[in-house]
């Protein structure tokens, strides 16, 4: 029986780590089956989930506490179940662009979350503007907008929200 196991991982970054986590869960015979890395900082930092069967993934913890030394990395693990089909939930891309100022993930995702629709994915990035070097600010999320909710109105509603609040922007169907 195929079990799940989440592994999240953070440190300096440099190169091989990923090489290190990876053959790690290739030796013990588990495989990756969703990943998110990425560097903020000078910092590496990663979450994933691999599945294997018990004696797979009984292995790769064995493996978490050498391989944590080694690679100087924080890593914590936790077992868990695959993710429930949300049949009655339809996925949406958002996209926001402003200039950069504290509070703009906080009011996106009370906005979402007064509303009983779930953030899946979120990622966020700042950037100089061209021609002027104001620095902007990018904010990405994917959501389930429960079935029943009427798109129309929820469209309307989150581009007042966003014109209140001098955002740029679109709410779209998701395409993955």
């Amino acid at each position: 029986m195929k079990k799940y196991f989440v592994i999240s991982a953070l440190g300096k970054d440099r190169p091989g780590i990923v090489h290190e986590l990876s053959k790690a869960i290739l030796d013990s015979g588990c495989n990756v089956e969703d990943s998110r890395m990425t560097v903020l900082g000078g910092e590496f930092a990663l979450i994933l989930m691999v599945s294997g069967h018990w004696g797979a993934i009984t292995r790769l913890e064995r493996q978490l506490p050498p391989l944590e030394k080694k690679l100087e990395l924080t890593i914590v693990s936790k077992h868990t179940e695959p993710r429930a089909n949300a049949q009655d939930r339809v996925p949406y891309t958002v996209d926001v662009v402003a200039m950069d100022h504290p509070g703009i993930v906080h009011e996106v995702a009370d906005f979402f979350a007064s509303r009983d629709i779930n953030i899946e994915e979120l990622g966020t990035w700042t950037y100089p503007a061209a021609h002027t070097g104001t620095a902007m600010f990018s904010l990405n999320l994917t959501v389930s907008i429960p079935a029943g909710v009427h798109i129309g109105r929820l469209r309307d509603e989150f581009t007042g929200f966003c014109d209140n609040l001098n955002l740029d922007a679109t709410i779209e169907p998701s395409r993955h």
